[in-house]
């Protein structure tokens, strides 16, 4: 089977599907390979290393598409304007992306008119077996570490204790809200980085977790389970927000950096930070939203933009992953090659719908969307 790699085109994206160790592999299972010329160098990766272990080169998008069997991506595919990459794409075609079908209907709406198979990586269950596969984690991991770096650059203080001639420095303060893959990794890379840090989590089973890279846990007793499986969180009843709103107001007020990283089912943003908790906070301090990339969960954030409101400055950065393009897109290409060579057979990819990865990441087959919330969310936006 032909695999294609294009170019990633959405604005603020550097990464690759594949990079030339991951082809090799790919190679070595029984795929060919075709890349498009110049789609590894944002990220650091000549078409000359994609040569040298057998990846064919294509500088027609149309020919590279067109001839593919499987086409890996690293977001959504292109619908619209002069590269309509759905459309050159073959009926019939295994298409692999982190697709984040809720946030891309229209091109979610479109591989299915094209009779694509779909998978979206963000969608792989979070389970044992599946680890290796999850970009969604992979990601996140980066965007934790980045995230923290952008605070510490940012603040107009040390993130560590010094004892100068001039007397002691006190570390910063950091407060992280959500303890997923970027929480915990925020907390880890704040830790590393001399700052006294707090966290907190809707699910509390989570505290352990927090504490065991290096910070004090704060919650509230919940009325009611925020577990919503799959180690997301779900929305908070009335009663639990109020409580949490001000749990975070008391926090905020305390501290020089906030990081908050909380997505309802792994997308979309509750608003956590308000507007008058940005006003209690200590001029200088930083918000850092980790979750800009699903609206953001401060009410002043305004995504892809840095704004500074009450002496506070709040960062939106999107895409963080893509700002560390050659390991993002190490990291990620594993992940890929991880979910084909899971299902190849025989050198070929194979339809599973019966295996619970499959079931859990497919998003259009034979025409139809397959995925209930991507259903449900076309519905409800009329398309």
């Amino acid at each position: 089977m032909r695999i294609a790699v294009p170019k990633e085109t959405a604005p603020r994206e550097r990464r690759v599907a594949l990079v030339p160790e991951t082809c090799k592999k790919l190679g070595q299972a029984g795929y060919t390979i075709a890349i498009e010329s110049g789609a590894g160098l944002p990220a650091g990766f000549a078409d000359d290393a994609y040569k040298a272990v057998g990846a064919e080169v294509v500088s027609d998008p149309a020919a590279l598409l067109g001839g593919a069997d499987i086409v890996l991506k690293v977001g959504a595919p292109v619908v619209e304007g002069g590269r309509n990459e759905v459309g050159l794409m073959k009926e019939g075609a295994v298409f692999v992306s982190s697709l984040m079908p809720l946030r891309n209907l229209a091109a979610t709406k479109a591989l299915a008119a094209r009779k694509v198979t779909a998978f979206s990586t963000d969608a792989i269950p979070r389970t044992t077996r599946a680890q290796a596969m999850d970009t969604l984690s992979s990601m996140a991991n980066i965007a934790g570490y980045k995230g923290v770096l952008l605070a510490a650059a940012e603040l107009p203080k040390y993130f560590p204790m010094f004892m100068t001639a001039a007397g002691m420095v006190k570390p910063a303060r950091v407060f992280v809200i959500g303890a997923g893959v970027a929480g915990l990794q925020a907390i880890a890379t704040a830790k590393r980085l001399g700052a006294t840090v707090f966290a907190t989590d809707v699910r509390p089973e989570v505290k352990e977790q927090i504490e065991s890279v290096g910070a004090k846990y704060v919650g509230i007793e919940l009325k009611q389970d925020a577990q919503a499986g799959g180690g997301y969180a779900k929305e908070l009843s009335a009663e639990d927000q109020a409580r949490q709103r001000q749990l975070l107001a008391e926090q905020c007020a305390q501290v020089d950096v906030v990081i908050p990283t909380a997505l309802i089912g792994g997308v979309f943003a509750p608003k956590l930070i308000s507007a008058e908790i940005v006003k209690t906070m200590r001029p200088g301090s930083i918000i850092v939203d980790l979750a800009a990339d699903g609206g953001g969960n401060c009410e002043l954030s305004k995504p892809g933009e840095t704004v500074v409101a009450h002496g506070v400055t709040i960062m939106a950065p999107l895409n963080l992953a893509g700002t560390m393009p050659a390991d993002a897109s190490l990291l990620f290409s594993r992940n890929l090659v991880s979910f084909l060579t899971t299902f190849t057979k025989d050198k070929a990819f194979v339809l599973d719908p019966n295996d619970d990865i499959q079931q859990g990441s497919l998003i259009t087959h034979a025409g139809e969307v397959v995925h209930a919330r991507t259903k449900d969310a076309l519905q409800k936006a009329g398309l």
